[in-house]
């Protein structure tokens, strides 16, 4: 009898050290997703998929070949990695440099941000992150107005590498913008022995701009219209 009273006691005790450790099993297993969720939510795109498109305006100057020029640019990128851009510089009656004033029109490619999120890359500090991957090339069409002439219709080409610096740490806000490359007029592609300083040159811009980061459901588009 003193035997099976000892036998119940001794199974209640099992159950009791069986349960606390299924208890501790379990609370351990729920902390390691938990702390993965946190990882997951912290933003390392740092609002950049907030959105599709993001639209950036900014003003500043270009320098080169002469005179400095005010300078305008606007430019749409689709997932912050690809987009068109158009710029319009100016002297302003200023100063006699040639161009007196310039369009450009063109695409730019912004290949690190997709890449580097993608495979887990980003370095989890805003300013550096945004900075690398604000790195893109520019390619396009610009159509120049001499000094003392009109606006050619015939275009010359221009190639370019741009950063961007955060000021406030997201993709949405003000940005410093750096820019620089190489322009050619139409008879500096042409082949012809350059006429003037325009023909081929050096330029470089620096200025502020905003960016805004947009839901326009571009992803999506061909789905929203199906039936």
């Amino acid at each position: 009898m003193s035997g099976g009273a000892k036998d119940p006691a001794a199974r209640r005790s099992r159950t009791a050290v069986a349960l606390a450790a299924s208890v501790a099993i379990a609370a351990a297993a729920s902390a390691a997703p938990a702390r993965a969720d946190d990882r997951i939510r912290v933003d390392d795109t740092y609002g950049r998929i907030e959105g599709d498109l993001s639209l950036l305006g900014g003003l500043g100057a270009t320098f080169g070949p002469r005179a400095p020029r005010a300078s305008a640019e606007i430019r749409a990128r689709y997932l912050g990695a690809a987009g068109l851009f158009a710029s319009y510089e100016d002297a302003l009656g200023l100063a006699v440099t040639t161009p007196r004033r310039l369009f450009a029109l063109g695409l730019e490619g912004r290949p690190a941000f997709l890449g580097r999120w993608l495979l887990g890359k980003e370095t989890g500090v805003a300013f550096l992150d945004l900075v690398v991957d604000s790195v893109g090339v520019d390619l396009g069409v610009v159509f120049a107005q001499p000094s003392d002439k009109p606006l050619s219709p015939r275009p010359g080409f221009e190639s370019g590498l741009g950063l961007e610096i955060p000021l406030f740490g997201r993709a949405s806000g003000l940005f410093l913008t750096t820019r620089g490359g190489v322009r050619w007029s139409h008879l500096g592609l042409a082949g012809s022995t350059p006429g003037g300083a325009d023909d081929r040159a050096l330029y470089g811009q620096v200025g502020l701009a905003w960016q805004e980061v947009f839901m326009a459901h571009l992803v999506d588009l061909g789905d929203r219209r199906d039936p």
